[in-house]
């Protein structure tokens, strides 16, 4: 029997919050509410380009309390800070006005999770197979791959620091990502 997990006014798993917070070396938050706003198709490099320097594929660059992801050659998000919506409601607003390329929905359909504190890099290996040291990893990028049994995109939360790391997914599976992190927490905190 299908079971259906009800999503708070957050857009987490009801039942996966008690899961937030971590052991102490490793925090899990919830940055689902926070505003992002993607485009795809012709014109979306074309528009994004118009209100600035675009970055190179799979490369990211800070914007006025945001930072532009570009994921394809014409497929852009920009990502709120936590604290500065305005900077998304803005560029949506000017997009609305002009409107080359067409909405990916990133913000009703994909999770946003950040991991920090010290073990967030030995926690986070153990969900994904590609290697995110700062060597291989740089400060501004962005990897899409496989992390916690799904396709995800991860990138750094600071380019200054190795404080964090942001995760980006599907929306349907938060529970099982969420679970999966849990896990690697404990298995953290057991293992070392």
């Amino acid at each position: 029997m299908m079971r259906v997990v009800p999503l708070s006014d957050r857009g987490m798993a009801a039942e996966c919050e008690p899961l937030l917070g971590g052991d102490g070396s490793v925090r899990l938050q919830d940055l689902t509410a926070c505003a992002r706003f993607g485009l795809k198709g012709p014109g979306a490099d074309t528009w994004f380009a118009s209100q600035g320097d675009l970055p190179e594929i799979n490369r990211w660059t800070q914007r006025a309390g945001a930072r532009l992801l570009r994921l394809g050659a014409r497929d852009l998000m920009i990502l709120a800070e936590p604290d500065r919506p305005e900077t998304v409601d803005a560029i949506r607003a000017t997009w609305e006005a002009w409107g080359q390329g067409h909405s990916s929905w990133r913000e009703e359909t994909w999770a946003s999770l950040r991991l920090t504190g010290p073990a967030v890099w030995d926690v986070a290996a153990r969900l994904t197979a590609v290697d995110l040291r700062r060597k291989a990893f740089a400060s501004d990028a962005i990897l899409q791959t496989r992390f916690a049994h799904v396709d995800a995109v991860l990138l750094r939360a600071s380019p200054a620091s190795d404080a964090g790391l942001d995760i980006l997914f599907d929306i349907a599976a938060t529970a099982q990502v969420v679970h999966d992190i849990a896990s690697a927490i404990r298995r953290h905190g057991r293992f070392g």
